[in-house]
């Protein structure tokens, strides 16, 4: 009996990645916090290339010392060791008992990680769901308003593609009228994407789909002076911010968006499987959830997470994230990946027959670049890079966007950065 009250209490402790027992509080305080005294008085770009610091960041992530460099973590970044061990734990717990620890344990840590993520979101708790993608976010807002036969919604044929088929099946079933724009980037120059949505708008436009980070090439829209034009005229926006939250220094309500959705896999590194939807407090009650709630009217943020039975140890992995994510610092970050961006595209568009698709300049780009070789395929350059160099990216092909993605992140050494430009040089003399 001792011995259950012992574990109980420990089980009730591990909940809590925000306390004296998270696992990153044992692994990583004591050393990061020095690291943190010696380079306190560095700002963010000039701790970006300080390798000492970054080596230490690196010795958190298994995926730095894989056999296969990762530079798609545009698609899924892989969880730092602490964030692995987190899950684990949680799962070791959960099949104990899985209906008396997953509900009476687990699933009393969430308020406090619901809390965490608005911190970092800079938005109220309340507004806050967590939930599993990007895609579940904002499904969720695309099928839960109340749209008539006829309605518009701007989008682009650049957004993700998830999104545009919610779109167009609302189209399908209800009538409503589903634009799409299309962009010619790298642009950069806010004003002509601005315009172009302004353009498209008509007296009954309802709603602006909006990317935030434009998945297939890295293009940072600017979609605070977008939801300020559209607000104007009495349009609502939605934000896609799968490649921005965890990566990006912004608060979500900076944005000026009304609903907002992203993936914490990405550059947060949470747990494969996690997200988190953001709607403005006042807009809840007339949003409807996606799975079916008591009172699919209520003003609760809540009524988004009605989803039944779920992964209880991937959510409360989440908290593990923030911990690793707050020690470094969201500029911090945010500096240290878009000069690993630079630093390998810079140095490949000197490359003859090499061309980057992605603009350099800060305003308009972080983590995301894409490149193409003279000759070959996205397809073709992507077997390449893999199969000969053991680098792995990710080829695109969309709409008139034709390059591979190479999405670098903390974890990325610039000897791996090096490996992909000399892979360039002899791929691109070959051809």
């Amino acid at each position: 009996m001792d011995n259950r009250r012992a574990f109980l209490k420990k089980a009730g402790a591990l909940v809590s990645a925000f306390s004296a027992h998270s696992l990153f509080q044992e692994l990583h305080a004591a050393t990061w916090s020095e690291l943190e005294e010696r380079y306190r008085h560095l700002e963010p770009l000039e701790m970006a290339q300080n390798e000492d610091y970054w080596a230490v960041i690196q010795q958190g992530y298994s995926a730095s010392a894989s056999p296969v460099i990762i530079l798609n973590n545009g698609g899924v970044s892989p969880s730092p060791i602490v964030v692995q061990q987190a899950v684990e734990r949680f799962n070791t717990m959960a099949n104990q008992g899985p209906s008396y620890y997953m509900w009476k344990i687990l699933d009393q840590g969430r308020e406090n990680l619901r809390a965490a993520l608005a911190q970092l979101g800079g938005c109220d708790p309340e507004e806050v769901a967590i939930n599993r993608n990007s895609t579940e976010a904002l499904v969720t807002i695309i099928y839960g308003l109340d749209l008539q036969k006829g309605d518009e919604v701007i989008g682009s044929t650049q957004d993700y593609p998830n999104m545009m088929q919610a779109w167009k099946q609302r189209a399908m079933r209800e009538g409503i009228v589903y634009k799409q724009l299309t962009f010619d980037f790298p642009i950069e120059n806010d004003d002509i994407i601005v315009e172009a949505y302004r353009k498209a708008i008509t007296s009954k436009t309802k709603l602006i789909h909006l990317t935030h980070v434009v998945n297939w090439n890295g293009q940072i829209m600017p979609v605070r002076k977008i939801c300020d034009m559209a607000h104007a005229q009495g349009i609502e926006v939605i934000i896609d911010g799968a490649h921005s939250y965890g990566l990006l220094d912004f608060k979500i309500p900076d944005l000026g968006g009304d609903y907002f959705g992203t993936s914490l896999h990405k550059y947060l590194s949470a747990p494969i499987g996690s997200g988190m939807l953001w709607i403005k407090k006042e807009k809840i009650g007339k949003v409807w959830p996606l799975v079916c709630a008591g009172d699919p009217k209520s003003g609760d943020i809540r009524k988004f997470e009605n989803l039944g039975t779920r992964s209880f140890p991937i959510e409360q992995g989440i908290g593990e994230a923030l911990n690793f994510h707050n020690a470094i610092g969201t500029k911090r970050k945010e500096e240290r990946v878009r000069y690993l961006k630079d630093y390998w595209a810079q140095k490949a568009k000197e490359i003859p027959g090499v061309h980057i698709h992605t603009s350099l300049k800060p305003e308009f780009s972080c983590a995301l670049a894409g490149v193409s070789v003279e000759g070959l395929t996205p397809g073709e350059l992507e077997r390449e890079l893999m199969l000969k160099y053991k680098i792995h990216t990710s080829p695109i092909s969309v709409e008139n966007i034709h390059l591979v993605r190479v999405s670098p992140h903390v974890y990325t050494k610039l000897s791996d950065l090096d490996r992909l430009v000399e892979a360039l040089k002899k791929i691109a003399s070959q051809v």
